[in-house]
C-alpha cells in the first residue's frame, strides 16, 4: 500500500483532513513558512537580478526536522497549504526543502475543510503554479526593499524601530490627510424647519420638513431667514398639494467576500479585522460539531470574489422554502458579478453546509466563532431570499406660500429582511408613518420650529472604513487588511479612540518625511498600479523580475536624493500632555512610549523620574466602593478590571464591565465572554445574572 503524506500549514486543518482522509495517509502541519529571507541583511542581491536568498527559519528547526523525517517514512507527498499567493508559496518552499518534484502533480487545494471538499481537492492535484509564486516573491521582495531601505532613514531622522511599507505607508497618508481635512474644516451655518401636523383624527402628529419658497428648493443660511418662515407660516393651514404612493424594492446584498466580511464584522460585533479574521481561520479549518463531528464550517475566507457554487444556492433555496416558504424565494437563484481585479480561484464566503445552523452550532463553538458564523450563515441565506417590498408614500404642503414635504415607507412584503440587513456607514433617516393623505386636505400644525446646524467635517477612518476605502483604490488584497492595521496600530502610527483610527504625532511626522523623500511609496495610485502587476505577474503575462526592476529604478533615485540631503538632525516627536500632575514636581504628565505601550512620565526628566501607568478608564463603577474602574494588564498580559482605588480597594475581576447596571441592586453588570457566556452582577452578593 502507498503511503501518502499530506502537508497543510496549521495542526487544527491538519486534524480535521485526517479525519476525513483516514488510513493511508498521513497529514501533518508546516506551522506555515519553513524558509524566508534572513532578518539580519536584505538577503536580495540587487546586482543579480534582484535573486533572493532563502533560509530556514530558525525558530521552524523541529518542524523542518519532523516533515523530513516524515517524507522519509511516505512514498509521495501531497502540498495542501492554503489556496492563495501566500498558500502556494509555503508550497513551493516546502517542495525546495524536501526535494520534491516540481514537474509531478503534487499540489492540492481545498475551497472547504468538509468531506467533499477535502476528497474534491484530492482528486485533482496540479503542478505547483509558478505564476502566484512569482507573483508572492515579487510582493516578498518589494516589500523587503522598501522596509530595508527606509528603515534607516526613519531611525536616523526620528527614533529608532520604526518601519515602512508600501500598503501601511499609504494607508498612514490616507489617516493622516483626513485628520488634516478635519482640521482644516471651516463648519458652515444652516438653519432647518419642521412643523408637527396633526393627522386627521387629530390626536397623532407626523412630521414635515421645511423645503423651499412656492414648490423651489431654497436654504435657511442664517436665523433670520429661518424666523422668516416661522413668521410666514405662522396660524396658517397646511394644506396638501400633491400625495404621491409607490412601492420600492431592495435586493439583499451579496455574499461576503473579505473586506466586506471584516467591515461588517466591525460594524455588527465591534472586531477588529485581525479578531474577525481569526475566528474566520478557525472556522475554515474545523470544529468539533456536535451531532457532525469535526468540520470547516465556512469556506476559504480571502477571496474577492462573489462567485457561489450551483449546489451552496440550490442547498440555500432548500432552506428557504421548507423555513420561510415559495413567496421568499425569487424565481431563479441569483448570481452576483465579482469586479473585474478579483481574483475569481475561490467562492464568496459561506457556510460549507447551509443546512447547519447558526444554533446548532452554538454549544460547540466559542463566542467569537458563533457570531462570526451567525453573520455569514445569514448573509449568505439572506442573499438568495427575495426582495424586500416597501410601500411608500411621499406628500408636499404649502403653507401661507411655504413648501413642507415628507415622506415615510411600510413594510409590504418583509422578503430577505426578515432574516438579515447590511448595516451601513452612513447614518440611517428614521422613517414616519404618514396618515391617509388626500390632496387638499388642510391639516393644522401642533408645532413649527427652528432649529441651527453646522456642516460636519468627514468622519475619521474606522477599520471598516479604511478596508472599505483600500479596496475601492486598490491598495492591498483580501490577505494584507488586518495585518497592514495591526501593523501601522503596532508602530504606534496611529491610535484607535472607541471604533476611530487617529494618527498620532509620530504618524504625521513619519509620513511627511515619507512623502518629502519617497513620495511615490505613500502615493495611492502608485502603490494600486504595484497591485495591478502583482495581478499581471500571477496570470503568466509578465515576468517579476521586470517588475521589480521597473520599480527600483525609481526607487533608488529616491534613496540616493534621500542620503544627499536628509541630514543627521533627529526631528523631535511632541508628546502628548495629559491633564494629570506629577505629585512630585507639579508639572503635567505626558504620554510616552515604552516597550510595553503607552504610560505617563514626568516631563522634567532627569530632574523628575516620576513615571506610571496609564490607566485605560472602563464602563461601570466599582461595587464596593462606588470608584471608577480601569482596564489594566498582569504581568503576563492578561487583561483584567480594577479600581481606580486600589490598593485602598480590592476589587478586580477578568470580566468586562458593562454600562448597564443590575435589576436587581444596580450594581455594574460583568460580561463574561465563552461558550457559555453571561452577564452577571458584579456585587457578590448578588444572584442575578442572564445569558448572552
Amino acid at each position: 500500500m502507498i503511503k501518502k503524506l499530506v502537508i497543510v500549514e496549521s495542526p487544527a486543518k491538519a486534524k480535521t483532513i485526517q479525519k476525513y482522509l483516514g488510513k493511508g495517509y498521513e497529514v501533518v502541519a508546516s506551522m506555515g513558512h519553513v524558509r524566508d529571507l534572513p532578518k539580519s541583511t536584505l538577503g536580495i542581491d540587487l546586482e543579480n537580478n534582484f535573486n533572493p536568498k532563502y533560509i530556514n527559519i530558525r525558530k521552524q528547526s523541529e518542524t523542518i526536522k519532523a516533515l523530513k523525517a516524515a517524507a522519509k517514512r511516505n512514498d509521495k507527498i501531497f502540498l495542501a497549504t492554503d489556496p492563495d499567493r501566500e498558500g502556494e508559496a509555503i508550497s513551493w518552499h516546502l517542495a525546495q526543502l524536501l526535494g520534491v518534484d516540481l514537474d509531478a502533480d503534487n499540489r492540492v487545494t481545498f475551497g472547504e475543510i468538509t468531506k467533499s471538499g477535502v476528497k474534491a481537492g484530492m482528486s485533482a492535484p496540479r503542478k505547483i503554479d509558478m505564476n502566484l509564486v512569482d507573483a508572492q516573491q515579487a510582493r516578498r521582495i518589494m516589500d523587503r526593499i522598501v522596509g530595508y531601505k527606509i528603515s534607516p532613514f526613519l531611525w536616523k531622522k526620528v527614533r529608532n524601530g520604526l518601519s515602512a511599507g508600501r500598503v501601511q505607508s499609504a494607508a498612514v497618508k490616507m489617516l493622516v490627510d483626513r485628520e488634516r481635512e478635519i482640521r482644516a474644516f471651516v463648519p458652515q451655518e444652516y438653519w432647518t424647519v419642521e412643523a408637527k401636523l396633526y393627522s386627521g383624527s387629530g390626536k397623532k402628529t407626523f412630521t414635515a420638513k421645511y423645503y423651499g419658497e412656492n414648490g423651489k428648493k431654497k436654504d435657511l443660511s442664517c436665523e433670520a431667514d429661518a424666523q422668516y418662515v416661522l413668521d410666514t407660516v405662522k396660524d396658517s393651514p397646511f394644506t396638501v398639494t400633491t400625495v404621491k404612493l409607490g412601492t420600492r424594492e431592495k435586493s439583499p446584498a451579496p455574499p461576503f467576500i473579505t473586506s466586506t466580511l471584516q467591515q461588517e464584522a466591525s460594524r455588527r460585533l465591534g472586531f477588529q479585522a485581525k479578531r474577525t479574521m481569526k475566528a474566520a481561520q478557525e472556522l475554515y479549518e474545523g470544529v468539533d460539531v456536535k451531532g457532525y463531528g469535526t468540520t470547516g464550517l465556512i469556506t476559504y475566507m480571502r477571496t474577492d470574489s462573489l462567485r457561489l457554487s450551483e449546489e451552496s444556492k440550490a442547498q440555500a433555496r432548500e432552506y428557504i422554502e421548507a423555513n420561510y416558504g415559495t413567496q421568499y424565494m425569487p424565481d431563479a437563484p441569483r448570481a452576483y458579478k465579482t469586479k473585474n481585479n478579483a481574483q475569481d480561484a475561490h467562492e464568496a464566503i459561506r457556510p460549507t453546509v447551509p443546512a447547519i445552523t447558526p444554533d446548532q452550532v452554538k454549544d460547540s463553538v466559542t463566542g467569537d466563532q458563533y457570531k462570526l458564523y451567525k453573520l455569514i450563515w445569514e448573509r449568505f441565506i439572506a442573499c438568495q431570499m427575495a426582495n424586500a417590498i416597501y410601500d411608500t408614500v411621499s406628500a408636499s404642503f404649502d403653507a401661507n406660500g411655504m413648501t413642507f414635504r415628507a415622506s415615510g415607507y411600510s413594510v409590504k412584503f418583509a422578503g430577505f429582511t426578515a432574516l438579515y440587513e447590511e448595516k451601513t456607514d452612513e447614518k440611517e433617516e428614521s422613517n414616519s408613518n404618514l396618515p391617509p393623505l388626500h390632496k387638499g386636505d388642510a391639516l393644522k400644525a401642533a408645532l413649527v420650529t427652528d432649529q441651527q446646524h453646522f456642516t460636519q467635517p468627514p468622519p475619521r477612518y474606522t477599520e471598516a472604513t479604511l478596508i472599505k476605502t483600500m479596496e475601492e483604490n486598490g491598495i492591498g488584497r483580501p490577505s494584507t487588511y488586518a495585518p497592514t492595521i495591526t501593523t501601522i496600530a503596532t508602530r504606534n502610527y496611529v491610535e484607535r479612540e472607541g471604533k476611530q483610527l487617529v494618527p498620532t504625532n509620530l504618524g504625521e511626522i513619519t509620513n511627511d518625511l515619507m512623502e518629502e523623500y519617497f513620495s511615490q511609496i505613500v502615493d495611492v495610485s502608485f502603490t494600486a498600479n504595484l497591485e495591478q502587476q502583482l495581478d499581471v505577474i500571477a496570470d503568466g503575462k509578465t515576468q517579476w523580475r521586470t517588475v521589480i526592476g521597473n520599480f527600483y529604478d525609481g526607487f533608488k533615485g529616491s534613496l540616493e536624493n534621500a542620503e544627499q540631503h536628509i541630514g543627521s538632525d533627529k526631528i523631535v516627536v511632541p508628546d502628548e500632555v495629559t491633564d494629570v500632575i506629577c505629585e512630585f514636581c507639579g508639572r503635567n504628565m505626558v504620554i510616552k512610549y515604552g516597550r510595553f505601550g503607552k504610560f505617563l512620565a514626568c516631563p522634567g526628566y532627569p530632574e523628575c523620574k516620576n513615571a506610571k501607568r496609564l490607566a485605560k478608564e472602563a464602563e461601570g463603577s466599582c461595587p464596593l466602593c462606588g470608584g471608577k474602574l480601569q482596564e489594566c494588564k498582569s504581568k503576563k498580559g492578561r487583561k483584567y478590571y480594577g479600581c481606580v482605588n486600589n490598593p485602598t480597594c480590592s476589587f478586580m475581576t477578568w470580566d468586562t464591565p458593562t454600562r448597564d447596571n443590575c435589576p436587581k441592586c444596580g450594581k455594574t453588570l460583568l460580561h463574561k465572554a465563552g461558550k457559555n457566556g453571561k452577564f452577571y452582577c458584579s456585587n457578590e452578593a448578588c444572584d442575578y445574572e442572564r445569558k448572552e
